[in-house]
């Protein structure tokens, strides 16, 4: 089976973001950055009270506001700056093999991936799960790398399902 396909800049950041939201250290760091800041903001506000003669009651308005509004917000925030890094680590290094064309050949050894600057492979052993969403198929080669290959790019969506799916149980 051969895939032809254009991987752009907007495919590895949704990549990046499937993974934050879909691995349990992407789970788990939003979650603490999410809720233990706004406890870190009372127990501030706690310790201003205590420590100087500043009013309980504004002092905690504030603060508890601060805190409901960091709860609801900051998922958006989280995802945004992730999508704000890749771009960046994408625009600043050296991707060349990364964004760009790629011609990807699979057959009943493995995977072998070619692009402009080089050509990368991996025998089906090496391949860890196939997961789809609805735009993109990833195929995990470790716990943090996949080859991401965009829907759009594919002719026959089940079929290539079918056939990674095949390889990787056998």
């Amino acid at each position: 089976m051969e895939i032809h396909y254009e991987l752009t800049e907007q495919d590895v950041i949704a990549f990046n973001l499937y993974h934050v939201k879909n691995s349990k250290v992407g789970k788990n760091s939003l979650q603490w950055q999410r809720y233990i800041s706004p406890l870190i903001f009372l127990l501030f506000a706690y310790f201003l009270t205590v420590f100087t003669d500043m009013a309980k009651g504004p002092l905690f308005v504030t603060f508890g506001l601060t805190a409901i509004l960091w709860v609801i917000f900051y998922p958006k925030y989280f995802y945004f700056h992730i999508t704000r890094q890749v771009s960046k680590m994408l625009k600043g290094g050296k991707n060349e093999g990364l964004v760009g064309e790629h011609f990807m050949k699979l057959n009943k050894t493995g995977i072998a991936d070619q692009t402009a600057v080089g050509e990368t492979k991996v025998q089906w052993a090496g391949v860890k799960q196939l997961i789809e969403d609805p735009d993109y198929f990833y195929i995990y080669t470790s716990t943090v790398s996949a080859y991401i290959i965009p829907k759009r790019g594919v002719y026959s969506v089940d079929g290539l399902k079918t056939y990674v799916q095949q390889r990787i149980k056998a």
